[in-house]
């Protein structure tokens, strides 16, 4: 009988098992899941700005265009939250595969809506498959990387879904040409081609976590894998790593209410933190609104806004080159620091230009503004972009890893909804204040990364408790006793 999760023997013999490149390969495929993410990040923006859509239909005012963008989010809060369960029920990779055919469904609705209600029904839908993805990623690339490469392979993440940004911003600059008055449902359909490969590609050859593996006590499988991963000597160093964490935690797993119990709530706040921070910076009310932002700057040619949105994207795109090479040479911390300061420059040169514009309309300098959103975008992804997905990844105790990355990554969403939502109405009201907020919001999020973060690099998944100081938790006898249960697969011996 068929099964959602891979139950099937992993044979040794692959040829893959001395490919030095596999686990950048399994990396860079399973990041589809990130390019279905940026890419819907990216299209929808100019299509709620385009008059052909307003006409079609008819949002009633700026709460319910608002409404369009940011109930999507709701979706992927629900799909981030069920990861929580379902990554440790059927594995990582089939919680891909099961999120790519919920990001099917929402694109096909999407595309065929003819409604406000119809629309918003599809990007529910896709929010909850965008959402698992979202949280499933950074999840399986943090348990199938080195100590050494979990920054790159989330950087690689980043890089494929600025690519999706910069395909929808330029699919979507070249479809406003058209004379059709439906060429939004084009770049909406296209979301299907990169979702079916996900889920195909999840079902066939992609293998499941070792440490998720580990915890179903299917051992010989766990080292097969580690050995295409990693190769054989230090697959056998790690295996023992995991098996002894294993032992370590099977006193304690941390049910939802137990995340938010002292001495694992700490990790929650910090998972959950660099989570919110990451949008309440700024990054999604740029992204969702650019044509707006350039034409409140005074640049009131439609199509000039729309090619300069698009370089938003190359930026974007360039300039997530960077921390592949360079983010794991840096501690997490720094990384943080210099972006969030960049950042907070970037929307102040923001504010600085619509102020000038709102007072001095048709000003020779409007054109200025152009590239404030292009400097915040490299100083993002240089830190935040990355810090922010690789962080709670890797801070959790594999027990409880699925929920924590879970709560982390809703957390995100939540903020996401939060800024989609309001981000129209207050520039609306207050105009380049906006802005302002986002700086202050900036210097905040300084000071939660210089006081609260604790540095891991170069830390395995396996010494996080022992950096955190959870050693005694997870002895013998500690921990809450009500929130006591088996290992994820049950209580086999790791040594069978």
């Amino acid at each position: 009988m068929w099964s959602l999760k891979q139950t099937k023997p992993i044979p040794p013999g692959s040829p893959r098992e001395t490919d030095p490149w596999y686990v950048y390969k399994l990396a860079a495929f399973v990041s589809l899941g990130a390019l279905l993410f940026g890419y819907d990040q990216g299209v929808m923006g100019m299509i709620v700005a385009d008059q052909r859509w307003k006409e079609l239909m008819q949002p009633a005012n700026s709460w319910v265009t608002g409404a369009v963008v940011s109930m999507y989010d709701i979706g992927c809060f629900a799909g981030a939250m069920s990861t929580g369960a379902l990554a440790d029920l059927y594995g990582r990779e089939r919680l891909l595969a099961l999120s790519s055919v919920v990001c099917i469904v929402g694109a096909m609705i999407q595309a065929g809506s003819y409604t406000i209600p119809q629309i918003i029904i599809g990007r529910v839908i896709l929010g909850l498959g965008i959402g698992g993805c979202a949280a499933g990623v950074p999840l399986y690339q943090s348990e199938i990387a080195p100590s050494t490469l979990r920054g790159r392979l989330i950087g690689i993440e980043q890089m494929i879904l600025c690519t999706g940004e910069l395909i929808a911003f330029w699919l979507d600059y070249w479809l406003t040409l058209l004379s059709t008055p439906n060429w939004w449902r084009i770049p909406l359909a296209v979301q299907v081609i990169p979702a079916l490969v996900l889920g195909i590609g999840c079902c066939t050859w992609v293998p499941p976590s070792p440490r998720w593996l580990v915890a179903q006590g299917r051992n010989e499988c766990a080292h097969e894998v580690l050995i295409r991963l990693h190769g054989e000597d230090a697959a056998a160093i790690e295996l023992k790593q995991i098996q002894e964490m294993m032992r370590l935690e099977r006193h304690v797993k941390v049910s939802w209410k137990g995340m938010f119990k002292s001495p694992i709530l700490r990790l929650t706040v910090l998972g959950c933190g660099i989570q919110s921070f990451q949008q309440t910076t700024g990054t999604n009310s740029i992204l969702y609104y650019t044509p707006s932002l350039f034409r409140k700057g005074g640049i009131t040619d439609p199509q000039t806004a729309n090619l300069a949105t698009g370089g938003v994207g190359i930026a974007l795109f360039l300039s997530s080159w960077i921390p592949i090479f360079y983010f794991d040479r840096l501690g997490r911390k720094t990384w943080l620091q210099i972006g969030t300061v960049g950042m907070m420059l970037s929307m102040l040169g923001i504010a600085a230009l619509q102020r000038h514009a709102e007072q001095d309309p048709g000003s020779g300098g409007r054109y200025i503004i152009i590239l404030f959103p292009y400097l915040f975008y490299i100083f993002f992804n240089i830190s935040w972009g990355v810090a922010a997905w690789t962080y709670p990844s890797e801070i959790f105790p594999l027990s409880m890893r699925a929920k924590g990355n879970a709560l982390s990554t809703s957390a995100n969403w939540a903020s996401c909804y939060v800024v989609a939502q309001i981000s129209p109405v207050l520039g609306d009201s207050i105009g380049w204040g906006l802005y302002l907020v986002y700086a202050l919001l900036c210097v905040l999020a300084f000071v939660f990364v210089r006081v609260a973060l604790v540095e891991t690099k170069d830390r395995s998944l396996e010494e996080m408790n022992e950096l955190f100081g959870l050693e005694n938790y997870f002895s013998a006898g500690e921990g809450p006793k009500d929130d006591q249960v088996g290992l994820l697969g049950g209580e086999q011996s790791l040594d069978e």
